[in-house]
């Protein structure tokens, strides 16, 4: 069915308008960014394949497509492929100025979130750094490696130097499991503890390290991990 012969309140623009954004599904919101469909396509199916993509996973693995995998989307053309990137950019950055604004523990789940937006839906590991101010505000977020995390494959030394680059004064660390499970393993836990111990000679505090997957999300410290 068309979406123009939906009922008034069931069409994603009018039911914005008369109960708010929150009211919508993760579909209908899509296709309120996507406007139209195509013929024999409509918006709301071309946003439900949009959460459907292989590999995506929702709105969390959408976050993470890439201009390329959205094309995998019969009439998403180059102009809805444009307008959706730049969307889900500007949520990924309105994250980060919250963080670079205020303590980062006045909202943990802010962090969380931002973390989950830059990785949680990467294909592969990928262990980053939060670089922090004395305030604990946010001075940068850097992917440092990819692959399997050992103590072999995060170099100690690299986070050091970078954490001196930014003058930073504490970290959090993170890192994604593609298998979806959050839970830290042995390795995550020495990985930590060396970690610890190197920035500590240069006086730089470990905050947290957390692991996010999509939809979810821990914090050792939160767990007494740390």
């Amino acid at each position: 069915m068309p979406i123009k012969d939906l009922p008034l309140d069931a069409q994603p623009r009018e039911k914005l308008a008369q109960r708010g954004p929150a009211a919508l599904s993760d579909a209908e919101l899509l296709a309120v960014i996507l406007r139209t469909g195509m013929t024999g396509k409509s918006v709301l199916q071309m946003a439900q394949e949009l959460l459907q993509l292989p590999g995506a996973g929702g709105l969390a693995g959408l976050l993470a497509a890439s201009y390329r995998d959205l094309s995998a989307v019969k009439g998403l053309g180059p102009a809805k492929r444009a307008e959706l990137m730049a969307v889900l950019e500007l949520a990924r950055r309105a994250t980060a100025q919250q963080l670079r604004e205020r303590e980062v523990f006045s909202s943990p789940q802010a962090v969380k979130h931002f973390l989950q937006l830059h990785l949680a839906a990467k294909p592969h590991e990928v262990f980053a750094v939060l670089f922090l101010d004395s305030q604990h505000r946010l001075l940068a977020l850097e992917e440092m490696f990819r692959g399997t995390l050992t103590q072999t494959s995060v170099y100690p030394r690299e986070v050091v130097l970078r954490a001196l680059h930014h003058q930073a004064a504490a970290v959090i660390l993170a890192h994604n499991h593609p298998s979806g499970q959050v839970a830290p393993s042995s390795a995550d836990r020495s990985l930590t503890a060396t970690l610890k111990s190197a920035l500590a000679l240069i006086d730089v505090r470990v905050l947290d390290h957390v692991i996010v997957a999509p939809g979810a999300a821990l914090s050792m410290a939160e767990e007494g991990l740390l």
